[in-house]
């Protein structure tokens, strides 16, 4: 990388970026201005945020000082705050120096990762709350005036001057935090706290290991889970509670249908869900196939083919709206006039499409991050047909994400698992109904899913028979590590 020198160079990234090794590897220890080693001159260390205001005045005094001598000067702080940045920035310009800001592109899950791994670790709500600012602050730069240059996770790459410069690269890194088991929530109970089960149970989620948590979008309880007149709340403002009691999860649906929102306004959620939680929003999408609630609430229910088309523009409208940016959008199904989308998304977010229809499966291939399907054999076989469609496209197999919705009835022990047979099979021969939710201990299924792996599925949305509450997903714990 050559950057110009003497120069200011403004580093932008959460905690555990990698901004301080960055830094250390490429300019003396005199050239760098740390926040966080200011605190240490003037508190009882790093972490002393009580220091925090005698640390920046501090390194206020001592930017202005060595840019008045015209000396390279490497400032190390999150580099959210816009007034200072824009105070470095004139003080820059005034003795002729050019402005450089480096944006430290690091995967959300690698900064959490990090930071889990420090001895002082940040909270986590912090944490997400400058993955926020800082997706905010990239698509500033350039408009202030500054060189921006991105430097990549793993540092092979760095462009400067343009604002294409900052734009975060789809990466399979950013992906990584949806592989897993998902726990799916499709029966809600009709009395009591519901916000208070709902974070039970999200906690247990996060508890139990598992990667996420998705939630049903539908209208109306549909008949394969329960009664018409059963609960089942919308499910982005569900999502948005649950994004302020979670630090971990990844939080989305499976699946949205296209019929029920205009594609843009979807695309808001979602990249709000993502700025709230900093990064951890994924959207399944689908083109719907139950007429009833389409004419319960008034909606339109075209033809399978008009959806399908819906589907494909509504995932291209979506990942325009996500892009870094304000500029027109000409696409081959979409134009829009202007892309103006704020807050924009933390990372990358991924778009499950869910169907085995064959146009369904191309549609994901060409345009998603992955697709969902059935567990069962007709499904693992659909699983096989997306990921050969996804390398006849030219893309990697290993940057989309090949998904099944599991339903498993899981016991303690195998007296449990034959009771719970019994409870929940209805008119259904018993050793049908096992067959068909893969009956067996969490032991059992953590092994099967296993199995899928190495049929090439990255994630499993689990949605257990008869889930009642967080008792029922901490016994889940075994699947968490099925996927390795």
């Amino acid at each position: 990388m050559s950057l110009p020198d003497p120069a200011l160079v403004v580093l932008v990234g959460a905690s555990g970026s990698g901004k301080s090794t960055w830094a250390a590897s490429r300019y003396r220890a005199d050239e760098v201005v740390s926040s966080d080693a200011l605190r240490g001159v003037v508190g009882s260390g790093e972490h002393d945020l009580d220091a925090s205001a005698d640390a920046f005045s501090l390194l206020e005094q001592v930017v202005a000082a060595r840019l008045g001598r015209r000396l390279t000067t490497v400032v190390d702080t999150l580099g959210t705050d816009p007034a200072r940045r824009r105070g470095w920035r004139d003080a820059a310009r005034a003795v002729g120096l050019p402005a450089v800001a480096v944006f430290l592109d690091t995967p959300a899950g690698v900064c959490r990762s990090r930071n889990a791994a420090r001895d002082r670790p940040v909270p986590s709500r912090v944490l997400t709350s400058q993955l926020a600012s800082v997706a905010a602050t990239v698509d500033l730069l350039e408009a202030e005036g500054w060189q921006v240059v991105r430097v990549a996770t793993d540092e092979r790459a760095a462009t400067g001057d343009a604002a294409e410069s900052a734009r975060a690269s789809t990466s399979p890194a950013q992906h990584e935090d949806l592989r897993g088991v998902v726990l799916q929530l499709s029966r809600f109970p009709a009395e009591g706290d519901l916000l208070a089960w709902l974070r039970d149970m999200a906690g247990a989620a996060e508890e139990a290991g598992l990667a996420g948590l998705a939630l049903m979008d539908h209208l109306i309880q549909i008949p394969q889970v329960g009664r018409a007149w059963d609960p089942i709340p919308e499910p982005w403002v569900t999502l948005g509670a649950l994004a302020a009691s979670t630090s971990r999860l990844q939080l989305g649906t499976l699946v949205t249908p296209v019929t029920f929102r205009a594609p843009g306004i979807t695309a808001k959620a979602v990249a709000t869900l993502s700025a709230l939680t900093g990064g951890r929003a994924f959207v399944g999408v689908g083109a719907g196939w139950w007429e009833r609630e389409h004419t319960a609430y008034g909606l339109g229910f075209p033809s399978a083919r008009a959806r399908l088309d819906a589907l494909e523009q509504g995932i291209e409208t979506m990942k325009a709206l996500w892009a870094p940016g304000t500029k027109p959008y000409a696409g081959r199904r979409v134009s829009l006039p202007e892309t103006t989308s704020y807050p924009r998304p933390v990372g990358d977010i991924p778009v499950i499409v869910g169907g085995g229809g064959d146009r369904t499966l191309r549609i994901a291939a060409r345009l998603g991050d992955g697709c969902n399907v059935p567990s069962d054999e007709a499904g693992l076989a659909k699983v096989a047909r997306y990921l050969a469609l996804v390398a006849e496209t030219g893309r990697d197999r290993s940057t989309v994400h090949a998904t099944v919705l599991d339903l498993p009835l899981v016991g303690r022990d195998r007296d449990d698992v034959w009771s719970r047979v019994e409870r929940h099979r209805g008119p259904t021969a018993a050793a049908a109904f096992a067959a068909r939710h893969h009956a067996g201990t969490s032991t059992e299924h953590a092994a099967r899913l296993a199995g899928l792996a190495d049929l090439g599925v990255t994630t499993a949305f689990v949605a257990p028979v008869g889930l009642d509450g967080p008792d029922d997903v901490l016994a889940l714990a075994p699947l968490a590590t099925a996927f390795g």
